[in-house]
């Protein structure tokens, strides 16, 4: 059973605003062109193991 909250809440949004920022984002700064880039491909890398992680989410039972 995967986790819609993790994946779709948080995992999607960020591949997405990792690649907008890693993509369109560059082209604006100058000197700073390989720092952006950097940010952007790391946000969209944790975003992408938050995705695979929602989907491997398990809630245990409460047993008491």
């Amino acid at each position: 059973m995967a986790s819609k909250q993790i994946t779709v809440g948080i995992g999607i949004p960020m591949i997405i605003t990792g690649f907008l920022i890693a993509i369109f984002l560059v082209s604006l700064v100058g000197d700073m062109r390989e720092t952006v880039e950097f940010i952007g491909s790391l946000i969209g890398i944790i975003g992408v193991i938050l995705f695979i992680a929602g989907l491997f989410y398990t809630k245990q039972p409460v047993t008491a």
